[in-house]
């Protein structure tokens, strides 16, 4: 049985397949057809309000003591807005027909250790082409957990959880190391002359990012230098849990599937579509946790359509969800606790060894980590 069988799903006939495509190619062309002035103001609103929270912040440091908790709440919203509503949304090239050069993708940089060049490739490419193509799609997981059956399973998992863990406090480290591609180095797959113009990137960012945060706007606040050091890391420390939450819900919570790089040879653009569908999850909430998520709680239709602005997400989430209905296919939603649960128990799943007879386990050879030397 089939990933997407495993998920209830049914697979789609050719015919089916292409007349899938083209409704779904038509929500994109009316969408694009219909940019303008409301989306133009609506991200310049909220680039307003990133830019107020962050003043906000840093100017509450300067308040001894009673300034500290209001400064770390504005500065984690600041900072969360900036990855998710602007940065990973301006990044994808969804505000480029506006001619402003502040928010078009390939001039943008982030707050966040990841370099935009590095990200756009491994996320904007590789992800978004590939996705939940299990051994294409380097977001499966992220080089570091397993995450799907197809995964081989090897001891090192069992750390699955701690890692998880690491990953979500630290996240903004583990996409900025994620294109070393770290497991191909230890596998002998990549060397690290390979990774040398990737690197070098990686370090200039992590060097203006550390300046900024725990060097600069510290010794700005004089004698309150430790508590604004310890404000700033928890601000980021904010950001990253929220920001590994949100994406983690979008991809991997129960019900959505993988696919193998065989079923996707030759993928017409319907299969793309439905690949897209199926491999993707949203999460219920209100209008503020929406724009907190940078819209990726509509991650179904950001990997249906990563090119329109965010925003238009909500509005065209019910008409993907009736053409989902027609076509006998599962609109994977459900309210944040849902989808961290689902998400929680994978990471715990496949922390361990896929149950299976000993004779079939005899009978297949010793299973080896890709990316992890024996």
């Amino acid at each position: 049985m089939t990933s997407v069988e495993k998920t209830g799903n049914r697979r789609l006939s050719p015919e089916e397949l292409e007349a899938f495509g083209a409704e779904m190619e038509a929500i994109r062309q009316r969408i694009v057809a219909d940019l303008g002035e409301e989306d133009s103001a609506y991200i310049y609103d909220i680039v307003k309000k990133q830019r107020a929270f962050e003043l906000a912040g840093r100017a509450l440091f300067y308040l001894p003591v009673i300034g500290w908790v209001p400064a770390v709440a504005c500065l984690s919203i600041s900072k969360i807005l900036d990855n998710m509503e602007i940065g990973h949304n301006v990044m994808h090239g969804q505000y480029d027909w506006m001619g402003d050069p502040d928010l078009n993708s390939r001039m943008f940089d982030w707050d966040t250790m990841a370099p935009a060049e590095n990200w756009k490739y491994g996320h904007n490419y590789m992800h978004h082409t590939f996705t939940n193509i299990v051994g294409k799609d380097r977001d499966v997981g992220y080089g570091i957990l397993r995450m799907d059956e197809d995964q081989k399973w090897h001891p090192y998992y069992l750390g699955n959880p701690l890692y998880a863990f690491l990953l979500m406090t630290f996240f903004e480290w583990g996409v900025a190391m994620h294109d070393l591609e770290v497991d191909e180095l230890v596998a002998g797959r990549r060397t690290w002359a390979e990774n040398k113009e990737i690197g070098a990137r990686i370090w200039r960012k992590v060097k203006k990012q550390t300046l900024k945060d725990y060097v600069l706007f510290p010794l700005l606040t004089g004698p309150l230098a430790p508590l604004t050091f310890a404000g700033n890391f928890t601000a980021n420390i904010i950001r990253n849990i929220w920001t590994f939450n949100i994406i983690f819900c979008g991809h991997f919570p129960a019900g959505v599937a993988s696919f193998s790089q065989e079923e996707c040879e030759d993928e017409t653009q319907g299969h793309w579509y439905y690949r897209q569908l199926l491999g993707s999850a949203n999460i219920t909430g209100s209008r503020t946790f929406h724009i907190m998520s940078g819209n990726l709680s509509h991650q179904i239709e950001h990997h249906l359509f990563p090119d329109l602005p965010a925003r238009r997400y909500p509005e065209i989430a019910e008409e993907v969800r009736e053409i989902c209905e027609r076509y006998g296919l599962a609109y994977n939603t459900g309210p944040l606790r849902k989808q961290l649960f689902g998400v929680f128990k994978k990471i715990c799943k496949y922390a361990l060894p896929d149950r299976k007879s000993e004779a079939a386990a005899a009978a297949e050879p010793t299973p080896v980590l890709e990316g992890v030397a024996a």
